[in-house]
């Protein structure tokens, strides 16, 4: 009712000091706009380069004014930005001023050397944005380092995954780049995909053409915390899960399993045992890190009640011949009745399972069971059921699943199924794990190939998919992430992206083939002069 929305940014009528001032060391920083203000999440939002106490700063917006108050000394022939991005806003819409930067020289020239590049994320989350990603120059003698301290210099990542640092003064740096989730302006250990340049950069010239990839990865060196007896069983505990596990005894996978929940390795014993065993205890965490202890375990009498035994189905899955049937149990198991376990197929058809179909995914463990069969094109029927009566298995502690089991699977039809999809993966070293994702983004086949670079995956069920590469260097048949302290880079991901669309999405319907699809490889973390 009172005319057009104001569209318009606020403009700069004054700033002190003056914009590319030389000289000048201000205890305060005073900018004045044409329009009333306020700030959006300014701590966050107004970045200052190089590194200064913002625990300081105060920061205010009175009617048409920003004051900056620095309460502190400012370093000697030091350029400074004032990045402003989007943290001043006009008053009545929001609009924010419109690449609003400060810079000025506490000595008598202006640095003008810039770091530019881009940045990669391997596994975004949902709620991973690259413009919370951060870039940060440390100089080579500062003590500090990215997960320590904020950096010397810094920017914020745009949209598109560009970055460019300016006025940075000659000298010699090192650079990493993280997921700024908390906005500390430093990376976390346990929880922000971070990268890192193992060289030391020499910025005496504008540096372009850096590129990050940043993954997670728990940089927390493995260790165990306690080890007890709980109940019957004996229990380890970590700081965090292994990946892989050795566990030296000679009773080890006869009478003694174990079972791994989250950060915690169970022990359990077919029965009591009166003197402590030693068991010699190997871990290795999925950055490397490895812990080699000797533990003693005893396996008591207990009176506390064992807890009950419970399955986990993969059921939902989808198949054409081969059953994908895996039974997840919490603890590990030490027979099983037959007679209530078997596959339906209608009310009154049955196809018994037997020993021969049953096999543990680790024999030490006991607690994943794969069965496997496979079902005839003959069967005209679309649904497979798993079943098995209450008392079909028994855990080792002697309990038995109290709960009937019933696990769905679909049955696929021939004329469904996509013949193939092949293709071959350029600029790239294998081993290669090519995995291929549904929409969601969930893992439908996986294939490893230990040499040459085509792939191809057979039947497939139509739909949406994406071609998730993982370039597997260590040859250890999975994904390794950095390493900050042993300076070893994440192993390399990379997707088919489809040369007309520019997306990661293929389609793909029943009788249809794929091929000849090439799949070019991201960049190397670094730059491009000195890629490893």
């Amino acid at each position: 009712m009172g005319g057009p929305r104001d569209e318009d940014p606020p403009i700069v009528l004054d700033m002190n000091p003056e914009n590319q001032s030389l000289n000048t060391k201000p205890e305060e920083i005073i900018i004045t706009f044409d329009e009333y203000i306020k700030l959006d999440n300014a701590n966050k939002n107004i970045l200052i380069t190089p590194r200064i106490n913002k625990d300081e700063v105060i920061i205010t917006a009175l009617k048409n004014t920003l004051v900056i108050e620095l309460n502190q000394e400012l370093e000697d022939s030091t350029t400074y930005v004032f990045n402003f991005q989007k943290s001043i806003q006009d008053l009545s819409e929001g609009n924010p001023a419109e690449n609003l930067k400060l810079v000025f020289s506490t000595g008598q020239t202006i640095d003008s050397l810039t770091f530019s590049g881009s940045v990669n994320n391997y596994f975004p989350g949902r709620n991973d944005k690259l413009e919370d990603a951060i870039v940060g120059l440390y100089p080579i003698d500062d003590t500090t380092d990215v997960f320590i301290a904020p950096p010397y210099y810094l920017t914020q990542v745009d949209t598109a995954g560009r970055f460019n640092i300016t006025n940075i003064k000659a000298g010699q740096y090192l650079a990493y780049a993280w997921q700024d989730d908390n906005n500390s302006l430093k990376a976390e250990y346990k929880s922000e995909a971070f990268d890192f340049i193992k060289d030391t950069i020499s910025i005496n010239q504008n540096i372009e053409g850096i590129h990050f990839n940043l993954s997670k990865g728990d940089q927390n060196p493995i260790r165990l915390l306690r080890s007890s007896p709980t109940g019957a069983h004996y229990s380890i505990v970590l700081n965090k899960s292994p990946i892989k596990i050795t566990l030296e005894n000679e009773q080890v996978g006869k009478d003694i399993f174990y079972s791994l929940t989250d950060k915690r390795i169970n022990l359990y014993s077919e029965k009591p045992i009166e003197d402590s065993l030693a068991f010699n205890i190997q871990l290795q965490d999925s950055v490397g890190y490895q812990v080699d202890s000797l533990i003693w375990a005893k396996f008591e009498e207990s009176e506390r009640r064992p807890e009950k035994l419970t399955i986990m189905p993969n059921s939902g899955k989808s198949f054409y011949q081969d059953l994908p049937v895996e039974l997840t149990f919490n603890k590990p198991l030490k027979s099983i009745n037959f007679d209530s376990l078997y596959l339906a197929y209608d009310t009154a058809s049955v196809i018994p399972i037997t020993p021969e179909m049953l096999s543990f995914k680790d024999s030490l463990r006991r607690d994943i069971l794969n069965i496997k069969l496979s079902v005839a094109d003959s069967l005209p029927f679309d649904i497979f059921t798993v079943k098995a009566a209450d008392s079909t298995f028994i855990d080792i502690e002697g309990q038995y699943n109290e709960e009937k089991l019933s696990a769905n699977y679909k049955k696929l039809k021939r004329e469904t199924l996509a013949d193939a999809i092949t293709g071959t993966i350029a600029n790239a070293e294998g081993p290669f794990i090519v995995q291929l994702l549904d929409s969601k983004g969930d893992l439908k086949q996986e294939a490893y190939f230990d040499s040459g670079n085509n792939f191809s995956f057979n039947l497939i069920e139509a739909g949406t998919y994406q071609i998730r590469i993982i370039e597997d260097t260590n040859g250890n048949h999975r994904w390794d992430p950095a390493n900050y302290e042993e300076k070893r880079y994440a192993e390399r991901i990379f997707y088919y992206i489809d040369p007309e669309t520019g997306n990661k999405n293929i389609s793909i319907r029943g009788g249809w083939t794929l091929e000849d699809l090439i799949i070019t490889s991201s960049p190397k973390t670094g730059q491009k002069s000195i890629q490893n």
